[in-house]
């Protein structure tokens, strides 16, 4: 079990399947909650990760670029498209008997597009990373300092080989 993922498609530039989207980032979700129980880092206690495991809730919504960019601007104050915004909502469980909204992730599907051939694999696996990505920094990580980024980079690249998307 792991996070449960809703996704709305908010575009209409990239031909999408919300059901493989969904289902591929239930997968993704399942790996990073077994990294997390593995190898638990210092801001997140192991009761944290189990309750986010077996109740959390992320929404993902799909985007282009024009939208991600307003977006961007409004919240980063950078006037240009970007590939993933992450919001955390919640790091903290709610009551036992309530659902827990731990964010919501924005991504440019163009942007997704367009990296996948950058870096020369497939959508589903820039798709992959951008949901790691994400769901990495709605729980707290960051790639600011070196040693952030070495944690957080090596940790979406233990996640994406669990789940099946080597590069």
């Amino acid at each position: 079990m792991a996070l449960k993922l809703t996704v709305l498609n908010k575009q209409r530039r990239c031909k999408v399947d919300l059901a493989l989207i969904r289902q591929m980032g239930e997968k993704v979700a399942s790996a990073l909650c077994r990294n997390l129980i593995a190898s638990p880092p210092p801001h997140l206690d192991e009761e944290i990760i189990r309750h986010m495991q077996e109740r959390g809730l992320l929404s993902v919504v799909l985007v282009s670029n024009k939208q991600i960019q307003k977006l961007n601007h409004q919240w980063m104050g950078k006037d240009a498209p970007t590939d993933v915004l992450s919001f955390p909502l919640s790091i903290e469980p709610p009551p036992a008997e309530l659902p827990w909204e731990v964010g919501e992730l924005v991504i440019s599907l163009e942007k997704t597009e367009e990296q996948a051939l950058e870096y020369a694999h497939s959508s589903e696996r820039e798709l992959a990373f951008l949901l790691v990505h994400g769901m990495l920094h709605i729980l707290g990580f960051d790639h600011m300092s070196p040693e952030e980024e070495k944690e957080m980079f090596g940790r979406q690249k233990r996640i994406l080989a669990d789940a099946g998307f080597n590069r």
